[in-house]
């Protein structure tokens, strides 16, 4: 027939809208907000009612084939903003990060959890044809594919991008590798802690004169993340102009050489090699961390009266005189007697006796939480938490407490190539209070495959 849609694209969108039905009516009714809030964006008319809760995402949807942190990290961020996430992972194990515990909600790792909100989970066995022809199937009918694999891996079945892009050529292709696409670490994995050392970031982490050290969060996958969603963004705004998608490339590598910055730019216009400074900096004195009679303070001084400002509150009227101290390029020069003085001052009060005395003198300082303190701090639920009325519910939306409000939807789909069709059923797990803690579905579709989701904690609120 004239005008009929190919049978490829007909099918991938009929396994969105099985996903859907599988969801339940909040996914219908997000759609179709989503819907309406397209159709004023291209000027069909005033916005719908309830047109501000639309999410700047609403209606992008979302291919995700990648694991462990910094792509999951990037859909996430992407999820949050309203997009429609499926996750693909591996049949029987999925991804990695499921594993990885304890701590463990029930039988998901927490890890897992911490970044794959927001989505929908697949697993297809890719190796197979039938699975690949699958993946290109919800491709084509999707916004943005985000994938993590090494290389020309994914052209070896037919799903890399010139593949792609020949049956979606509006797609959004992200590659997220270690070192890129080209160059002789090319078919490397890419790993946080490896890129993180090769970038130079573990060379100028740590105390000064010690050992090299690891941040304590995959900073380098985090970073790499970032830059991935805020270019996968770029290309759907591309992608809105001129009706094409595009390639992006972004790895580990070069994202966190990126984010040196300064450190980085001293070297290449000054040949001045980067050095460890544990929480100090290399050219502000002062801006550290200081000991106090029970924790740590870090204060800086970013100009000269800043620096008038911490004398004057730790009582050094003497400091403020010497001629040594001046300005900021004396007081590097001078670091070690100036921060000898400061910190014999400092460890003789508390920290909470140093923050009351700093508060309100327009010098940065705070105290260095543990993580107990850090979601305990009066800022933490003005910026952690959702707004209205979700707000004053947040102290029942702590894990594992009141499940009914802090839970997010991850749907599991299963599907190897060869599943025996079932027959639809549902079984609905209920706890000692009454509240869904899961539930789990077989459905039968077109494809032979199985359908399995559940509903996850999610962290912290909503």
């Amino acid at each position: 027939m004239l005008g009929a849609e190919p049978a490829w694209k007909s099918c991938g969108r009929g396994l969105w809208r099985s996903l859907r039905r599988a969801a339940g009516g909040s996914l219908r009714a997000l759609s179709a907000a989503s819907s309406s809030a397209r159709g004023a964006a291209r000027g069909g008319g005033a916005p719908p009612a309830g047109a501000s809760n639309v999410k700047p995402l609403d209606g992008v949807k979302i291919l995700d084939l990648t694991r462990v942190l910094a792509g999951p990290f990037a859909t996430m961020n992407l999820g949050d903003l309203g997009a429609e996430v499926i996750k693909v992972e591996r049949p029987g194990t999925g991804d990695d990060t499921r594993a990885w515990g304890p701590p463990f909600v029930g039988t998901e790792s927490v890890y897992f959890l911490s970044v794959n909100r927001n989505k929908k989970s697949i697993a297809i066995n890719m190796k197979n044809s039938r699975g690949a022809k699958l993946i290109r199937e919800l491709a084509a009918v999707s916004d943005v594919f985000v994938e993590n694999y090494i290389p020309g891996k994914l052209a070896e079945i037919g799903l890399g991008y010139e593949d792609v892009v020949k049956i979606a050529p509006h797609i959004v292709y992200c590659s997220i590798t270690g070192y890129g696409q080209t160059g002789p670490m090319v078919q490397r994995g890419g790993y946080d802690s490896i890129a993180a050392a090769i970038s130079g970031l573990t060379h100028i982490t740590g105390h000064e004169g010690g050992e090299p050290v690891r941040v304590g969060v995959a900073m380098t996958d985090l970073a790499t993340g970032l830059y991935a969603c805020g270019a996968i963004m770029a290309g759907l705004l591309q992608k809105h102009k001129t009706g094409k998608g595009m390639h992006i490339d972004c790895n580990l590598l070069s994202s966190q050489v990126a984010c040196l910055t300064h450190v980085a730019a001293n070297y290449l216009n000054c040949k001045i090699e980067a050095k460890r400074w544990g929480t100090a900096h290399g050219s502000i004195v002062p801006y550290q961390a200081f000991k106090t009679e029970d924790g740590y303070i870090v204060v800086g001084a970013g100009n000269d009266q800043q620096f008038v400002t911490v004398c004057q509150i730790l009582n050094l009227p003497e400091v403020i005189k010497d001629s040594r101290y001046k300005t900021n390029e004396l007081r590097v020069q001078n670091r070690k007697e100036l921060i000898d003085i400061l910190s014999t001052r400092f460890s003789e009060k508390t920290t909470v006796e140093w923050l009351q005395l700093f508060e309100g003198s327009g010098v940065p300082y705070g105290p260095i939480n543990n993580m107990q303190q850090v979601f305990s701090e009066p800022q933490g639920p003005i910026n952690h938490t959702c707004t209205g009325e979700e707000k004053n519910d947040n102290k029942k939306k702590q894990m594992g407490t009141d499940r009914s409000g802090g839970l997010t939807s991850t749907e599991n789909l299963c599907y190897n190539g060869c599943q025996a069709k079932q027959d639809q059923h549902h079984a609905l797990l209920i706890n000692k209070a009454d509240h869904m803690l899961g539930f789990f579905v077989l459905v039968s579709l077109s494809l032979d495959f199985c359908v399995q989701f559940w509903d996850l904690p999610f962290q912290n609120g909503c």
